[in-house]
C-alpha cells in the first residue's frame, strides 16, 4: 500500500525544482524529466533514516525531486525473499521509473540492475531521508561507480 504526502513548497521555488535546481536528467529529446529518487527506510515519512541493507528495508520513500511530493512503498521482500532481495526490490523500483537510488549500502547484483536501467547509485549514505534528498538537491552527493558491499553480507 502507498501512501501519498506533498511537502509545502515556499513560494520562491521555481519549475525547476525544490531546491531551484533543475530536478532531473535530460532525456533523447533534451527535455529535462522528472528525477524519482528511492530511498530504502526503516519508516515511513522523510524523518526516517535509512535502511543500511537496502533489500531487506521495511520500505522505501519514493521521492520527487521536482514536486516535494513522496510516498512509502511497502517492501514486500524483506522478510519473504530468503535470498535475492536486492535484486527483486532493485527490479520493482526501476519497473516503478525511479531515476535514483539513495541507500546506505547497495551490493552488486542490484547495483547491476540499476546501473543496466541508467539509475544513479548513491551509497553509503547515513541519517535521515530528509538530509539525503536535501544533499542531493544541493549536489553534494556523488553518484558511486560500484557495488560498496559483497554479496549476502
Amino acid at each position: 500500500m502507498s501512501i501519498c504526502y506533498r511537502i509545502p513548497c515556499p513560494s520562491s521555488i521555481t519549475a525547476l525544482g525544490r531546491y531551484g535546481k533543475p530536478s532531473g536528467r535530460k532525456d533523447s529529446a533534451g527535455e529535462i524529466r522528472t528525477m524519482i529518487v528511492a530511498i530504502p527506510t526503516a519508516g515511513k515519512d522523510l524523518d526516517s533514516p535509512i535502511d543500511n541493507r537496502f533489500g531487506r528495508a521495511v520500505g522505501f520513500i519514493i521521492y520527487d525531486m521536482n514536486t516535494g511530493e513522496y510516498k512509502h512503498q511497502v517492501n514486500n521482500l524483506d522478510e519473504l525473499a530468503l535470498e535475492g532481495a536486492g535484486i527483486q526490490a532493485a527490479r520493482n523500483l526501476v519497473r516503478a521509473g525511479i531515476s535514483a537510488v539513495i541507500t546506505g549500502h547497495c551490493g552488486p547484483r542490484a547495483f547491476h540492475i540499476f546501473s543496466s536501467a541508467g539509475v544513479e547509485i548513491y551509497s553509503g549514505i547515513k541519517g535521515p531521508a530528509s538530509a539525503a534528498v536535501r544533499r542531493l538537491a544541493q549536489g553534494s552527493l556523488t553518484p558511486v561507480q560500484a557495488p560498496d558491499v559483497e554479496e549476502h553480507w
